[in-house]
């Protein structure tokens, strides 16, 4: 099965709460990009997000490409939770090929479980592609990685 961990694209500053930032224009544009090289290699049959609202954006933009994929809301996939309750839910998911679009730091901390290395950054809407058996810690390889364009 693989697991595609995707970071949302750039979101505006900090002037509302951290739940209700936006993707700016250039993070939709990020957006756009990670969903049509996902949809171009992959075939996802379930989609989880974020609650956030940059997180429900960027999913958007993969929904547009791929509108029969069911999706659902995972509450605790937010920038301060905890990656190992995250990853538990996430292995009871039924799934051949299950995309996850969420946040810094947690999104690296999963990925750092799954393959049971150091958790390194990703950057604004990257996708990585994790392959194994089942979801488990350490269980997993890096199969493929993907950046959007990057705003420096």
């Amino acid at each position: 099965m693989k697991v595609i961990l995707i970071r949302h694209g750039q979101a505006e500053d900090e002037t509302r709460p951290d739940s209700a930032r936006q993707l700016t224009d250039f993070g939709q544009q990020q957006a756009v990009q990670t969903a049509e090289y996902i949809a171009t290699h992959y075939n996802p049959d379930y989609f989880i997000v974020s609650p956030y609202e940059r997180a429900q954006q960027t999913l958007k933009a993969l929904q547009a490409r791929m509108p029969n994929v069911p999706s659902t809301i995972q509450k605790n996939i937010t920038p301060s939770d905890d990656a190992r309750a995250a990853l538990a839910d996430i292995a009871n998911i039924e799934a051949e090929c299950i995309v996850i679009v969420c946040h810094m730091s947690i999104v690296a901390n999963i990925a750092g479980l799954l393959t049971n290395d150091y958790p390194e950054s990703f950057s604004l809407g990257e996708a990585r592609v994790f392959e194994m058996d089942f979801v488990m810690a350490g269980m997993a390889r890096e199969i493929d990685r993907f950046v959007p364009d990057q705003p420096y």
